[in-house]
């Protein structure tokens, strides 16, 4: 190319370098404004890890208040897990049983003063020892994360935990929430219970796993949940022998 064609075509060339330039720069704009935008966009709402958790109370009466090892400790993790479900963000369902309420009296009175009644689906005397009766299964739905705990952890307990993973439930045993009249017949069930697909675990684990996530109002009401009864929940965890072995 002599030195007059490039002369004649230098405009030429300068003006598809500025069209192409600007033809860029024109769509780019719209990839860097949604940037900006998305980089602005509200944070999601957390999602709690469980999407039907309860509580269930295997008959926690007075009558075996003086039998029971660690009867007050247990007592104790009931409280404080009744107290989690009934946080305003939470209100999560509570099932309760009795054995032969007539002979053994009522849950215990310190449980149910503390439980709000809107809280309560189902309450229920019974002879048999499982808990998974029909007036609960025909309230509780389907594939629900049961946090399980009572008396007695052999009997019960046990059976109560079989059934429901038979009716396709995930069920957590709360090791600091369970306990017998003998407390080697603890570690004994709960090893059983492993075997069988259900989940030895302790009452706080329980409590962070539900909620799943260290933002918005949820957590701030477990935490401070988890402040207010951290010196019981010491307590607990030193007292009942062997709950660290157990989980």
């Amino acid at each position: 190319m002599n030195f007059a064609t490039r002369t004649c075509l230098r405009p030429i060339l300068a003006s598809n370098t500025r069209a192409s330039s600007l033809f860029t720069l024109q769509h780019l704009k719209p990839i860097f404004s949604n940037t900006r935008l998305s980089s602005t966009m509200a944070t999601p709402t957390p999602q709690r890890r469980f999407k039907n958790p309860s509580l269930f109370i295997c008959d926690i009466q007075t009558a075996f208040s003086k039998t029971i090892y660690s009867y007050p400790l247990l007592l104790s993790t009931v409280s404080k897990l009744i107290k989690f479900c009934s946080l305003p963000s939470l209100q999560l369902p509570i099932y309760i049983t009795t054995q032969s309420r007539a002979k053994l009296g009522d849950t215990h009175p310190s449980l149910l003063s503390i439980i709000p009644p809107h809280l309560i689906k189902a309450n229920v005397d019974k002879t048999k020892f499982s808990m998974a009766l029909p007036p609960i299964l025909e309230v509780l739905p389907p594939k629900s994360e049961i946090c399980l705990v009572g008396i007695e952890s052999h009997i019960c307990v046990t059976q109560t935990a079989l059934d429901l993973v038979r009716e396709g439930h995930k069920v957590y045993v709360m090791a600091d929430g369970v306990s017998s009249s003998n407390k080697e017949e603890v570690g004994i069930a709960l090893e059983r219970l492993r075997r069988e697909g259900v989940v030895v675990t302790s009452s706080e684990s329980w409590m962070y796993e539900l909620v799943g996530d260290a933002e918005g109002g949820e957590f701030k009401e477990v935490i401070g949940l988890v402040k207010e009864s951290m010196g019981d929940t010491r307590r607990v965890m030193e007292g009942m022998a062997g709950v660290g072995s157990k989980i």
